[in-house]
């Protein structure tokens, strides 16, 4: 099947998440994306574990699972990029691409020649994709930035986490690094702006883009909330700050969530429920009147859905088309039949494991899908690959390159 990038070559420098996220959907769209990491190092993920891949046997193996999120479909190649001959090979690499990302701290690679003023020199049709904490400039831009760090900063953990006065009370991160991810996300917009740009211009173009700004951004409805009142808002738990009954419910054996996004489906709830009074009730008969009694009626609901258990809840309102769900696991989410419909779970050969499961793509393409071509790579694994075929040097000078260190 074609592949929608596979005219494309990315060069990655990034590492962690949010540029290795952007470099993998890239990759996963056909780009040949080649991957740039310290010798003997590596990205830093691969070392975070546990917990680790295992081999063919079941023993732990040195790299983490962590690292296998972000990088199938990658090339590696190991250049020690404090060299001289490290930063042309990465500047002979920059000319025969067409997109670099990088998540080094602002101005950090403009010391090795590899910036974009640099690249662009030997590349007029570079797009070139920085990620940052803060961004290239503001008070902020040489400070180094991390996930954790920017939800609480940029506001989401304000609104993340149950209210004050409850138990379990506080601000809480979100249980993945979100903001990378997003970021990630971001940036790939950002890359395909640029190229469709390019298709027209003729020239490449700079990218700035900040863990910050993105997560300010995808603040979403709370966002215009503050901006429309000036108040801000406050932790609600799993609550909504503007739809009720919105948030999870005890049930006999647990719990389930509620997502009544209109009066109607309020009223079929009742139905269920069989009280049907709270629908008629003048304090519960409108969204608004919901948000604005929100609690009075919740403590109402949660007597009522502790009466059955989660499946008879769940079979009976989907039923009637009253949106609801379980609390699954991530063991009962790859067990669920509609992500097994959709193959969100793929298996790719891998050297070391064998047989190696990973998360699949989200993006279904009907002419130009995406591929699973390679696992995640081993440390420089294509590094003799990419120094022949791609820069054409010859054995001898990669077994040179290799004694000093370079490579």
């Amino acid at each position: 099947m074609p592949s929608a990038l596979s005219h494309l070559r990315v060069l990655d420098l990034s590492r962690i998440l949010a540029g290795p996220w952007a470099g993998q959907m890239l990759a996963d769209l056909g780009a040949d994306v080649i991957k740039v990491e310290r010798p003997g190092v590596g990205d830093d993920t691969r070392g975070w574990g546990p917990p680790w891949l295992k081999d063919e046997q079941g023993a732990d193996t040195e790299v983490a699972a962590y690292y296998l999120c972000a990088n199938r479909n990658k090339r590696s190649i190991t250049i020690d990029i404090t060299q001289a001959e490290g930063q042309a090979l990465v500047r002979q690499l920059a000319a025969q691409s067409d997109v670099v990302l990088e998540n080094f701290k602002a101005g950090g690679l403009a010391q090795y020649g590899l910036d974009y003023d640099s690249l662009k020199a030997v590349n007029p049709r570079l797009v070139y994709c920085s990620i940052t904490g803060f961004g290239q400039d503001g008070p902020y831009a040489p400070r180094a930035g991390y996930d954790f760090l920017i939800q609480g900063l940029g506001g989401l953990m304000s609104i993340t986490g149950r209210p004050d006065g409850e138990d379990g009370s506080g601000p809480m991160k979100v249980g993945v690094a979100l903001t990378d991810i997003l970021t990630g996300l971001y940036a790939t917009n950002a890359v395909l702006a640029a190229l469709a740009w390019r298709e027209r211009s003729g020239e490449g173009q700079y990218i700035d883009m900040a863990l910050l700004d993105v997560q300010v951004a995808c603040l979403a409805n709370q966002a215009a909330n503050y901006l429309a009142t000036g108040h801000s808002p406050q932790r609600l738990g799993n609550a909504h700050p503007n739809i009720v009954p919105y948030q999870d419910f005890p049930t006999a054996d647990g719990y389930m969530i509620l997502a009544i996004g209109n009066d109607a489906q309020f009223a079929r709830f009742c139905e269920v429920a069989a009280a049907p009074e709270l629908a008629a009730d003048v304090r519960f008969a409108t969204n608004r009147a919901r948000v604005g009694n929100r609690s009075v009626l919740i403590p109402l609901l949660k007597k009522l859905t502790v009466e059955r258990s989660t499946a008879d809840w769940i079979s009976t309102l989907e039923a009637l088309a009253v949106p609801c769900g379980p609390i699954n696991t991530l063991a009962d989410v790859f067990a669920d039949p509609q992500v097994q419909a959709r193959g969100l779970k793929v298996t790719v050969p891998h050297p070391i494991a064998g047989q190696l499961p990973l998360v699949a793509s989200p993006m279904k393409l009907s002419a130009t899908p995406v591929d699973y071509r390679l696992p995640p790579p081993m440390l420089g694994e294509h590094t003799d690959d990419i120094l022949a075929a791609t820069l054409g040097l010859d054995a001898a000078a990669i077994a040179r390159l290799r004694a000093d260190g370079v490579v």
